[in-house]
């Protein structure tokens, strides 16, 4: 199942390689790629992303879409 997110989007907005965002978020750019193609990740990495990119976990509708 394909999630919907904004991972790309926003990354990109702020001039981050997938490399920066994932030494940003603790966890590879292989993980990041994956997340941005909208394949499934653990709640974990989700939370990792979101804080990463600058967002509160209140915010996550921004990022990652139900």
């Amino acid at each position: 199942m394909k999630l919907k997110n904004s991972v790309k989007a926003i990354r990109e907005s702020r001039l981050l390689s997938k490399a920066e965002l994932a030494r940003k978020a603790g966890v590879s750019s292989l993980t990041i790629d994956r997340v941005e193609r909208g394949e499934a990740c653990r709640v974990e990495t989700m939370r990792k992303i979101i804080l990463a990119l600058g967002f509160s976990l209140d915010e996550k509708d921004k990022v990652f879409q139900g």
